[in-house]
């Protein structure tokens, strides 16, 4: 791998970290660069060793931070992991571009839905659905994630903060505790199907995980306000990318 390629993964990788641990949306940044490096094949599952790799450090940060829900948590990792599995098992059999055009429109709705109405995303509340609903919902994320990874994020922050009444801080650290949970079943099933390039997966997660440490850290010390913005500019720019390119 060259130089010039090897700063690219680099510096791609602190984006992404950054913008997937507070927002979302941070693989529309990593797939290009990893299409034009190791092709279009194995792009998906590449990304998968960094996004293990910054979640790591993202969800290692929060837990130190205290702002991990974990009684939240643990219910949601079995459909969430189940979810992933099936949808990366499709993954290696199909295209994901219908899915992701279909995604960046719900994006839009998320980030409208972030500044009509702030105060859902911002305050804390009771959990809105019940079993067998919340276990159908995390496992339709799980599949998402599983299929595509780019942009879920979103779907996580929704589930988290809308559907189980976290807040933006321990929604956005239980989103990195359950993509860590399900990301190495994930990528598992890309490598034995050959669509792994180990080193430039290596390369992007180093980035990566300084991109996460910096925006978890942040995400701690400056509060959900700051976060929601971030999460609004990341949504739009990501459904950009989904919709057009």
């Amino acid at each position: 791998m060259s130089t010039a390629n090897t700063l690219l993964l680099l510096f791609a990788g602190i984006a992404a970290g950054f913008i997937n641990t507070v927002a979302g949306g941070g693989s529309v940044i990593t797939l290009p660069v990893l299409v034009e490096i190791v092709g279009a094949s194995v792009a998906n599952g590449t990304n998968r060793v960094a996004i293990l790799m910054e979640n790591a450090v993202a969800a290692a940060s929060f837990h130190r931070g205290g702002k991990v829900p974990w009684q939240f948590v643990a219910p949601l990792l079995i459909p969430t992991i189940l979810g992933a599995g099936a949808g990366t098992w499709v993954a290696t059999l199909l295209s994901a571009e219908t899915m992701k055009r279909v995604f960046g429109l719900v994006i839009v709705l998320v980030a409208l839905s972030m500044l009509i109405r702030p105060s859902r995303w911002m305050q804390e509340g009771e959990p809105r659905i019940r079993e067998p609903w919340r276990s159908l919902v995390f496992f339709g994320i799980g599949f998402y994630g599983g299929f595509v990874q780019a942009g879920v994020g979103f779907l996580l922050l929704v589930g988290l903060v809308l559907v189980e009444g976290l807040g933006l801080i321990r929604g956005n650290a239980a989103k990195v505790v359950l993509v860590l949970a399900y990301t190495p079943l994930s990528l598992f099933l890309f490598a034995r199907a050959g669509q792994v390039d180990w080193a430039a997966g290596a390369t992007l997660g180093v980035g990566s995980m300084v991109g996460a440490l910096i925006a978890s850290r942040l995400a701690i010390r400056k509060g959900a306000g700051w976060i929601r913005w971030v999460v609004i500019a990341a949504a739009l720019a990501a459904a950009l990318r989904m919709l057009l390119v």
